[in-house]
């Protein structure tokens, strides 16, 4: 009896301590060029074990959190697009775009509104990211009616950017003591050379190691475009492929586990 409660616990450990996931979202059904945001009022869906919290007004139809798609319009303006990757698909393991390839979608403003909690035994390594064409169109050309402005200006030098910030928090729900932050530019204008000037079409792989040991993860924006009410500039962003590997101390209780039963079933 003490073997196979042993054998249990290495094996649920190992599970653990193996548990080298990459989130691709792929394992969630989705029609093609279809999106899902929630409107089943799920509060949130689970992929690859991770699990992104999603809110969903059925008053407003109108979600925030994360959702999930794989349409690829970069070509159609405003929110009637809200789901599209700028990069024309989801992402390959080595960046390059795939269409029809699910990927998520983040909305939010604060750390409350768009989070994801990883699974238990591992951290976070990487993740990709990318612009959704609702808001690189929105930086590219301004909006319609004025809301927001066309990053650079009319003379190609106003020195705009737009940036999305992961922060780690060692409790689920991002919530408990902050373990690191990463900020990656989505759009950046700033240098001297316009040339340079970029809005993000590509499948940028961002290392969030520096997060530590980080059980939950917020995603928030921010912009050099902003009013009264806040930040002008849509808070989007499309992301894919996001990596766990297991926690040191997950991998030190496998080898605890399995030391102990070598001595058991030695004697």
């Amino acid at each position: 009896m003490f073997k196979q409660m042993f054998l249990a616990s290495i094996l649920g450990v190992s599970s653990i301590a193996h548990a080298n996931t990459t989130v691709s979202f792929d394992d969630l059904p989705l029609a093609p060029n279809s999106h899902y945001n929630g409107s089943d009022g799920a509060g949130g869906f689970v992929s690859g074990q991770a699990f992104f919290k999603n809110s969903y007004s059925q008053q407003y139809g109108a979600w925030q959190g994360f959702s999930y798609s794989n349409e690829t319009d970069v070509v159609t303006a405003g929110y009637a697009n809200e789901f599209s990757s700028f990069a024309r698909g989801g992402s390959s393991a080595n960046g390059s775009a795939i269409a029809g390839d699910n990927f998520a979608l983040a909305f939010g403003y604060g750390p409350a509104d768009a989070y994801f909690n990883v699974p238990g035994g591992t951290k976070v390594k990487d993740i990709r990211v990318t612009n959704t064409t609702l808001a690189a169109i929105d930086m590219r050309d301004g909006s319609p009616f004025g809301f927001s402005k066309k990053f650079g200006g009319t003379s190609g030098n106003d020195p705009d950017w737009f940036k999305i910030t992961f922060t780690g928090y060692n409790q689920g729900n991002a919530t408990g003591t902050v373990t690191g932050t990463k900020e990656v530019y989505l759009a950046d204008f700033r240098f001297a050379d316009n040339s340079q000037d970029y809005i993000l079409n590509t499948w940028e792989l961002v290392d969030l190691s520096g997060l530590l040991d980080a059980w939950s993860v917020a995603v928030t924006f921010s912009s050099s475009d902003n009013g009264s009410f806040g930040m002008n500039t849509p808070a989007y962003a499309a992301l894919d492929n996001l990596t766990v590997v297991p926690e040191p101390a997950a991998i030190a209780a496998l080898a605890t586990v399995g030391f102990l039963l070598s001595r058991r079933t030695r004697r």
